[in-house]
């Protein structure tokens, strides 16, 4: 009973280690973008390749990328934003298969804890762009979802890429629940499908300049 006592404190003191040096590392980040997308995506897949031309987008423009260090979609959307001066970063995670740091990364942290991971994944994001994924994938976004929907944190795009893929999610999530009363039309409209990078860039970038504006306006007026 002693030895799983001090087992669990010692626990405790590694997921506060990885907060604090997670926190400390990102300190100077400022708003970023957060990417997510399946690991099993290669090279010359389409969406391997829409990811990283988001990346280079979203650092052409001086916005951070964010993803979980790994492979397919994470490496791309590191490998575009990597070739730009801004910064790349990756959380990456110890699983026992899948996750292998991608050599993309200007800030690489690692992590045991999830929920370690989840935090800082949301921390900094001003936009959260989903592409197609398997488990890890739909859990990033449902959580990102209701951290929005219950007003946890300040409201933000979130966008799907790859309509074909996610059209299925979409009109399910409207026939059963929305038609059951599980959710608003406002609340399922927290939801941006679109086709490619481009159109998600856009979107993530307008969001970026209309909260710079409303901060301008805010200043001016005090």
């Amino acid at each position: 009973m002693l030895e799983t006592k001090v087992q669990e404190a010692w626990r405790m003191l590694r997921i506060q280690s990885e907060l604090v040096d997670g926190t400390d590392k990102l300190l100077k980040l400022g708003a970023a973008v957060t990417v997510f997308g399946g690991a099993r995506f290669t090279v010359d897949s389409h969406f391997y390749q829409q990811a990283e031309l988001l990346g280079r987008l979203l650092g052409e423009e001086g916005v951070p990328v964010i993803t979980g260090g790994g492979p397919g979609i994470m490496e791309a959307a590191n490998r575009g934003c990597f070739a730009t001066p801004t910064v790349s970063v990756g959380l990456n995670i110890d699983l026992p298969f899948e996750q292998t740091p991608n050599p993309y990364q200007d800030i690489a942290l690692e992590f045991r804890y999830f929920f370690v991971r989840k935090y800082l994944f949301v921390k900094h994001a001003v936009g959260f762009v989903i592409f197609p994924g398997g488990f890890g994938t739909l859990d990033e976004m449902f959580e990102a979802l209701t951290l929005v929907q219950t007003r946890k944190v300040a409201a933000f795009p979130i966008i799907l890429v790859g309509v074909e893929y996610w059209q299925g999610l979409i009109d399910w999530m409207r026939d059963r629940m929305l038609a059951e009363g599980c959710l608003t039309e406002a609340e399922l409209n927290l939801i941006e499908v679109v086709e490619d990078a481009n159109a998600a860039a856009r979107i993530i970038l307008r969001h970026i300049r209309m909260g710079k504006s409303a901060l301008a306006a805010q200043s001016d007026k005090n």
